[in-house]
């Protein structure tokens, strides 16, 4: 590759298929919950089984997945080809995802965990491919900091998109504009930048001790147990908040709005935290941006029917902390493979753990809050008030209690010389 970085021009073409992948991400995991369970009717403790199954499974493939991408990117034309078949699985799946020809509860779970499984599988495949293309691409650091802003980019612009798509035009126009941006973003890939074909075995296996290799390590396994705790914080609120916002606050509304300013602050917030981890460290950073959701996490129980200006407020003050989660863990992550001496020899398995990670947080979040809601005695449309008392108590101080445990790991590991 050579020394000159690639044009602006070049690496948005490279990026724009990250808009689509981000877009889908906000149906599967924030719309999805309340549309089989409010609009279809299904119950939450058995939806939230479902979901956390289907997530479980859809995660443990990954660190596989990276290693079979790995081998289709040794001839581009066969990655190119994979990720417009997954693509196209993509959309048909997310339709039969959203509009079920079926009727009745168990029919219903079965088409639901069916038409996941294909859904996540297809997402992930894509995502993969999507993130090992711009890592073959290489180059200088200017050329790869650019392929990572525009890939980012673009999926910040696909999740506001899928804001305000997904609550407000409903799941045919989504499923419309995930087709058309799909389209885009593949022919945008297929005209930009192509990584090196290699030589070599296409069929070679990727070898069991590069796949488990991370966990010999002390500090990887320290980093993703951190990982994952705050990590379930996070994506509690993130499947209960059209609950929350429905029931609580009365103000279906008011979505597209507090959802848009959470996201936005967060990436606004990115060169600020950027400046405090240069600073303090990204351990105490990321310290500080726990505790920052925290204190807003403990406010939504104040809130009632109505209070929607309070609740933008826990909005901007969580999109703000989330600027934290964007930013920490990644250079700590860099940081233990470094400090493993793995640097140029697993990156591919630490990040598809990694990945696996993050996918295990929204599993967990979703098995373990959709059926405690049930238990408290609340359903979507409730509006009795032991029925909304619950719905505040998980939605808020579910994520309050996980962060803090968070917290507690943090000052116990903050002079680890691997996560420093």
């Amino acid at each position: 590759m050579s020394d000159t970085p690639l044009p602006h021009a070049a690496s948005a073409r490279y990026g724009l298929l990250g808009l689509p992948l981000a877009f889908v991400a906000v149906p599967l995991y924030v719309v999805l919950p309340q549309h089989y369970g409010q609009t279809l009717g299904v119950p939450l403790s058995l939806l939230g089984a479902i979901l956390l199954l289907t997530r479980l499974g859809d995660a443990l493939i990954d660190p596989w997945l990276g290693g079979w991408v790995d081998r289709l990117l040794r001839r581009p034309a066969r990655a190119r080809g994979a990720v417009l078949a997954s693509a196209a699985v993509l959309v048909l799946a997310f339709v039969a995802l959203f509009f079920p020809p079926v009727r009745g509860q168990g029919a219903l779970l079965g088409w639901c965990a069916v038409a996941l499984l294909v859904t996540f599988g297809a997402y992930s495949l894509a995502s993969v491919a999507h993130l090992a293309w711009g890592t073959r691409l290489g180059g200088v650091p200017v050329q790869r900091a650019r392929l990572v802003a525009w890939r980012e980019g673009f999926g910040l612009a696909g999740v506001l998109l899928a804001n305000v798509l997904a609550t407000q035009a409903g799941p045919g126009w989504t499923a419309v504009a995930l087709a058309c941006t799909l389209a885009i973003g593949l022919l945008a890939l297929w005209r930009g930048p192509t990584p090196v074909a290699h030589t070599g075995d296409a069929h070679a296996t990727l070898p069991a001790s590069t796949l488990w290799r991370p966990w010999r390590f002390a500090g990887f396994r320290r980093l993703i147990a951190l990982f994952l705790v705050n990590g379930i914080a996070s994506a509690v609120p993130a499947t209960l908040v059209l609950f929350f916002i429905h029931d609580r606050l009365q103000a279906p509304a008011w979505a597209p709005l507090c959802l848009g300013a959470y996201f936005l602050v967060g990436a606004l917030s990115v060169p600020w935290w950027l400046r405090v981890l240069a600073r303090l460290g990204p351990m105490r950073s990321w310290a500080l941006g726990m505790a920052l959701a925290t204190a807003a996490f403990a406010c939504v129980n104040a809130l009632g029917a109505g209070d929607t200006t309070g609740y933008l407020l826990v909005c901007v003050a969580a999109g703000w902390a989330l600027g934290a989660d964007l930013t920490a863990p990644g250079t700590l992550l860099t940081g233990v493979v470094q400090r493993a001496g793995q640097a140029g020899q697993a990156e591919g398995a630490f990040a598809g753990w990694w990945l696996w990670a993050t996918k295990l947080n929204l599993a967990l979040a979703a098995g373990l809050a959709l059926p405690l809601l049930q238990a408290l005695g609340y359903t979507p449309g409730a509006r009795d008030p032991e029925a909304l008392l619950a719905l505040g108590l998980v939605y808020g101080g579910l994520p309050c209690l996980f962060k803090l445990v968070a917290l507690a790991l943090c000052w116990r590991w903050r002079h680890h010389p691997t996560l420093a």
